[in-house]
């Protein structure tokens, strides 16, 4: 029999069961300590990867760049202007050894990049502990992306404020910070309507972002926004007009629900008028009651189904919208089916166990849609581009000469053969030394230039043993 005692021995450390309340302090403050070390280090060999990385390094492929197309590696600025270039394709391998996507790779190198060279004093401080590596990254992110650009006599200015508070500066004094750069070293020109006593905001800061990606289990997701004074106004007015309205006609949802569902309302309507208008294009689609179609939103939604002895389908309550892999709710598929200016589309089941197959190198709708059902999203390590916007690649290149020259196809159009690839990972495995396979259908293993292996499958990405070092002899001793 266990007890509690035993219990407890089994699952904690002997030497955090030790530590009082002052000695755990004192460990979680090294810890921190640790990691930040740890964060700085990493920054630092980011940077020493793309040194090794430099534009000579793509055999003359700069020169060899079609837009749109399978171009070849070309020069990629991740950092700000007195930064070095940075070889594009050597960033996706750094990223899988993290285990994180191509685009989270390219924003390390750069940050680190944009410390080191442009914003030294904040570079120093981190590898002396004196600033987190991360609050650093922020300061990085900001100059990199500022418009119009910094000169690197901007950021070095930005360098200096910063430094001189060890990089304590929350976002709106960066903010700040930054518009005063722009109009100290004179990188935009002023307004002439504004008024030059009142001072020029060079950078605006209006924005409408709805995160599509992240979406709650409730089915909601976060809309964040910065608008004119007027505009907010007037939305505030409109969405308590429509929390009023639903009040009065007997909903009982609290009263921010109640803005919410307002706001949707709003979206709705406006829809519902641009497409009532756009008579010059044609008729607009409408319902039975003669009003247009007010969502004209394209959604694949997916559920898992049972069929029961009676002859029922029972669906489950919870599925998936390939539009960002979101989170679906079937409460929430069935009220959008029972609203009249609803277009729902219902597409038969594929069955992905299936092989298909077709001649030539052309790949056929049905194929497409069984590959992007499949594979759900680039099948590269820890990428997450919807398989609907990317290309379909043969993994085994289609030879265009073997029926001329009566030889087996080596790379079939066959959904064996078949792998959905964002356009960025499918000029990778074309012109660099990465390459992969399909083991069984949906699961991919990786193979990276320098031998890292990683295995792709519906559940996510896995990195497999490291490859074994190679044999440095040892220093002999004295």
């Amino acid at each position: 029999m266990t007890t509690t005692s035993d219990l407890r021995s089994s699952t904690s450390s002997p030497l955090v069961e030790d530590l009082d309340a002052s000695g755990i302090l004192t460990s979680i403050r090294t810890a921190r300590a640790t990691e930040d070390a740890a964060a700085a280090r990493q920054l630092t060999l980011a940077a020493a990867w793309a040194d090794l990385h430099p534009p000579e390094s793509l055999h003359g492929a700069a020169s060899f760049t079609t837009t749109g197309g399978l171009g070849r590696e070309h020069q990629e600025p991740i950092a700000g202007p007195g930064c070095p270039l940075v070889a594009e394709f050597c960033i996706a391998e750094l990223g899988t050894v993290l285990g994180i996507t191509t685009t989270s790779a390219k924003k390390l190198i750069g940050h680190a990049l944009e410390l080191r060279h442009r914003l030294p004093r904040l570079w120093s401080q981190v590898h002396t502990g004196a600033v987190p590596a991360w609050r650093a990254r922020l300061v990085a992110e900001t100059t990199i992306h500022c418009s119009p650009a910094l000169t690197p006599e901007a950021a070095g200015w930005i360098d200096t404020q910063v430094a001189a508070v060890a990089g304590k500066i929350g976002p709106a004094q960066l903010d700040r910070l930054v518009t005063e750069t722009l109009k100290r070293f004179d990188l935009a020109a002023p307004d002439p309507a504004a008024d030059p006593e009142d001072g020029w905001q060079h950078v605006d800061p209006r924005h409408a972002t709805i995160d599509t990606h992240d979406v709650h289990y409730a089915g909601t997701l976060h809309v964040d926004a910065d608008i004119d004074l007027a505009d907010g106004l007037d939305l505030d007015r409109a969405l308590t007009h429509g929390a009023a309205v639903q009040k009065a006609l007997g909903s009982d949802l609290s009263l921010d629900a109640r803005r919410a569902k307002a706001l949707g309302d709003l979206a709705r309507t406006q829809t519902a008028l641009d497409l009532f208008t756009q008579g010059n294009a044609g008729p607009a689609r409408s319902t039975a009651d003669g009003l247009p179609v007010a969502r004209e939103v394209v959604l694949h939604a997916h559920f898992d189904a049972e069929f029961m002895p009676d002859g029922q389908t029972m669906f489950g309550p919870t599925g998936r919208l390939e539009n960002g892999q979101r989170l679906a709710l079937l409460d929430q598929l069935k009220s959008w089916c029972g609203d009249s200016r609803t277009k729902i589309t219902i597409k038969p089941v594929i069955d992905l166990t299936h092989h298909l197959t077709a001649p030539g190198y052309a790949i056929p709708d049905r194929i497409r849609e069984h590959v992007i059902l499949r594979d759900t999203t680039c099948v590269f390590p820890w990428c997450t581009r919807p398989a609907r916007g990317c290309d379909i690649d043969h993994i085994t290149a289609y030879d265009h000469q073997a029926d001329t020259e009566h030889r087996p196809q080596p790379g079939p159009t066959d959904t064996r053969n078949l792998a959905a690839l964002c356009r960025f990972h499918h000029r990778l495995k074309t012109h660099t030394a990465w390459r992969y396979e399909m083991t069984e259908p949906g699961i991919f293993v990786w193979t990276s230039p320098h031998s890292h292996r990683f295995v792709r499958d519906r559940d996510g990405s896995t990195a497999l043993d490291p490859p074994e070092p190679p044999g440095v002899p040892r220093p002999r001793r004295p």
